[in-house]
């Protein structure tokens, strides 16, 4: 297929755009570039990310002659998670609700087939200790995960005969990437031993959270793209494994066997996380037998840690903003580069 891969500078767009390369796909990207100069190491271990054709350009912004000429676009675009949301509730929204719909708007006006869209399981929020599924109501309870199911709602009812939209709701992602994120549970807390020798845990640790390795949120992208249409279209996906369900204290531990010579600490202020959820994967397997996923936790924190000591990076690396999206962002504002509504000032250009 033809494919505008969009966010593919992103932590999992970095690793898709080789995936979907090598199945053979056309790929074109399109991003603002608006993390650039966060490439892990400086310049990455993974050596460059492939080189490929693509549009320059905030997702807001996007024409119809954008779009014209693909047979797929997979949207991977977005403020990723939690704490981005918070910086700028408003903005979250226009880029991760508004921009989205209007992009599945233009594709189908273009001629596009598929769309494949990057949601999330945080959708579930608060939802106790029982397994939800794809059939659960959802439960947003931040301004992240409202304005991902927001999309979903307004992209779904755009499908028809001639547009098919895939929801896929991937657990929290970890693993190692050419634009290594440190927001993430499990990346954080073996940065945090890596670098201290002990794991800071911000909550009281009881919360629960569905964890899934970058490579198998890639598999499940390809294996939809590689679906009968009827089989995946207007369908949602929860994107993970069922038995990788974990309280955070017990990544904690994963991470206590996994790091030489740390400990466990709770910050002062640690209480309870609201944002608590347990994940039923088994319609995506069921479905699509060909995602075969392949990493756990435990293997995903050893490749962590084998990774942060190749690198070699302190704490106050691991902290600054580099690798903390929201740090980046605020270092732009502060310079003037960024203006107010994250758009690049015309000394980018």
């Amino acid at each position: 297929m033809r494919v505008l891969l969009t966010g593919h500078k992103g932590y999992i767009g970095s690793v898709m755009l080789p995936l979907l390369l090598a199945e053979g796909h056309d790929i074109v990207g399109l991003d603002n570039d608006l993390f650039e100069g966060c490439t892990f190491g400086g310049r990455s271990i993974f050596g460059d990310i492939p080189n490929i054709p693509y549009i320059k350009k905030d997702i807001r912004e996007v024409k119809l002659s954008d779009l014209k000429g693909f047979d797929a676009v997979v949207h991977l675009c977005a403020l990723s998670n939690d704490p981005l949301g918070y910086f700028n509730p408003e903005i979250t929204f226009k880029i991760n609700h508004k921009a989205s719909v209007n992009l599945a708007k233009l594709a189908k006006k273009a001629g596009v087939q598929r769309y494949l869209f990057s949601s999330s399981c945080s959708i579930y929020g608060d939802s106790g200790t029982e397994l939800v599924n794809e059939e659960s109501k959802p439960r947003p309870i931040t301004p992240y995960s409202a304005s991902k199911f927001r999309a979903e709602e307004g992209i779904s009812k755009l499908a028809d005969s001639n547009f098919s939209p895939t929801f896929l709701r991937s657990a929290t992602a970890y693993g190692v990437s050419p634009m290594l994120r440190f927001d993430l549970v499990l990346n954080n807390l073996v940065a945090w031993a890596h670098t201290t020798g002990f794991i800071l845990l911000k909550s009281d640790g009881l919360s629960w959270r569905p964890i899934v390795h970058i490579e198998d949120i890639l598999r499940a992208f390809a294996a939809v793209l590689n679906a009968p249409q009827d089989l995946v279209h207007n369908q949602v996906f929860n994107v993970g494994i069922t038995e990788e369900n974990y309280q955070i204290r017990e990544l904690a531990e994963i991470v206590k066997d996994t790091v030489p010579n740390c400990h466990i600490e709770y910050s002062k202020d640690a209480g309870p996380d609201k944002r608590s959820y347990k994940v039923d994967f088994s319609k995506i397997a069921q479905t699509l037998p060909e995602f075969k996923p392949q990493w756990n936790a435990r293997r995903g924190a050893k490749q962590l840690y084998d990774t942060y000591k190749k690198v070699k990076f302190s704490l106050e690396e691991f902290e600054g903003p580099r690798y903390r999206r929201i740090k980046h962002l605020q270092e732009n504002l502060n310079n003037g580069r960024l203006d107010k509504n994250l758009r690049w000032r015309n000394i980018k250009k």
